[in-house]
């Protein structure tokens, strides 16, 4: 069993936000940045879209900033959002971003922002790289890193040329971070099964910034996450991976299951792109590997913390977003192996996922026992309001989409 003096004492002086662009007030991601640093003495303060978000109930909450954003504010805007909250919290200040807008408004702006936080020495440019998919797409051509075939159609000709080279089904994606949110191309990772759904999803005229991906058949596929942490240079200071079960909507979503598994080799290249890019600060990485050719292969680059980042942790106690802080606060960051075993489980949205495998697989998923414990996205006995919070939000969704439906066979 791991005693508390084996844990690495982060500095209480040096305070942390959650930091984000966009509205998501039901992110597990940004419940377990606050949870990993509160529990670890750090005073943490977040951005939430209102009071009543399961983040803003949170224990570890010190103060939450209420500042509701949708991403179709301009830059200047949300920087300033951003230096007022500086100026307020009073002290040099960790920011931990849960999604890719926030980074890449961090990067860009480090030079400002600097004044008032404490920022990995990340080259400004590279987050909006990485987060673009058909720019971290020519970044893995270039460096000779797998990732599966993609196009980025300009119009609707090019659009069906990418189909048709690509071979049905093509996966669709949003192409850039920003234009997912104002001008968005799918509502999400969309599979289409033949050309004519393919235009269909595409009226005639100026084509919104969409990716084209060859799909790599589930039967002969693994999905993969890595989470890192880089310090200055790219040197990675921790890396891990992990084994993703299951997601919603299915094969394309969310991660609700995943096991904690290292992966020397995966490891490794993860490690091997960060460095020889120079990434700073927490990433999440999904690779799919491709029994076809026994390739890993690269499928998103997020320069940020991952919503399941918490099914990580070394057995000193270290995660990314700890990691993160222990770094850039001048401290060691403890070397030691992952704990294997984790099982991260995203609680109600497991439950369709498992619908979802049963009409398909027309069997139950395999039981998984964890050998090292479960870390629940919600759920915790020492910090509980964050739990009925979601609870409540989800049931009233749930009830808003039935209404609608409802309605819908009325009329």
């Amino acid at each position: 069993m791991r005693r508390a003096s084996d844990e690495p004492p982060l500095d209480p002086a040096v305070p942390a936000l959650l930091a984000k662009v966009g509205r998501y007030p039901q992110h597990h991601g940004g419940l377990g940045v606050v949870r990993t640093l509160g529990r670890a003495g750090v005073t943490v303060h977040a951005v939430v879209e209102d009071r009543l978000t399961p983040v803003a109930l949170s224990r570890h909450v010190s103060r939450a900033f209420v500042r509701p954003t949708t991403g179709l504010e301009g830059p200047d805007a949300l920087l300033a959002a951003f230096l007022a909250i500086g100026r307020s919290v009073g002290a040099p200040c960790v920011p931990v971003p849960t999604d890719d807008e926030a980074a890449i408004l961090i990067a860009e702006h480090a030079d400002v922002l600097s004044e008032y936080f404490l920022l990995p020495p990340v080259p400004a440019g590279l987050p909006r790289l990485l987060a673009g998919k058909a720019s971290l797409h020519a970044l893995c051509e270039g460096l000779g890193v797998g990732s599966p075939r993609s196009r980025a159609p300009a119009d609707r000709d090019e659009l069906v040329d990418a189909g048709r080279e690509l071979g049905f089904p093509v996966v669709l994606k949003n192409r850039d971070a920003w234009t997912r949110l104002h001008a968005p191309a799918v509502g999400g990772i969309i599979a289409v099964r033949d050309e004519r759904d393919l235009l269909l999803r595409f009226p005639p005229g100026a084509l919104p910034p969409v990716l084209v991906q060859e799909y790599i058949p589930r039967e002969a596929a693994e999905d993969w996450i890595t989470h890192l942490y880089c310090g200055a240079g790219g040197e990675p200071r921790v890396v891990f991976t992990g084994l993703k079960l299951r997601s919603w909507p299915p094969h394309a979503g969310v991660t609700t299951r995943a096991v904690a598994l290292g992966n020397p080799v995966l490891a490794e290249l993860a490690a091997d792109l960060c460095r020889r890019i120079g990434y700073s600060g927490v990433a999440d990485l999904d690779w799919r590997y491709d029994g076809r050719d026994g390739r890993y292969k690269l499928v998103d680059f997020n320069p940020r913390a991952g919503a399941q980042f918490r099914l990580f942790e070394t057995v000193r106690a270290v995660d990314v977003v700890r990691a993160l802080h222990l770094d850039l606060t001048g401290r060691d960051v403890p070397a030691g192996p992952q704990v294997d075993g984790r099982v991260f489980v995203a609680g109600h949205l497991d439950l369709p996922s498992v619908a979802s495998w049963l009409r398909e697989e027309r069997r139950l998923p395999p039981p998984l026992l964890p050998v090292a414990g479960v870390e629940r996205a919600w759920l915790s006995a020492e910090d509980p309001l964050p739990a009925v919070a979601e609870a409540v939000r989800f049931l009233g969704a749930v009830a808003r989409r039935i209404g609608r439906d409802a309605r819908a066979l009325l009329e």
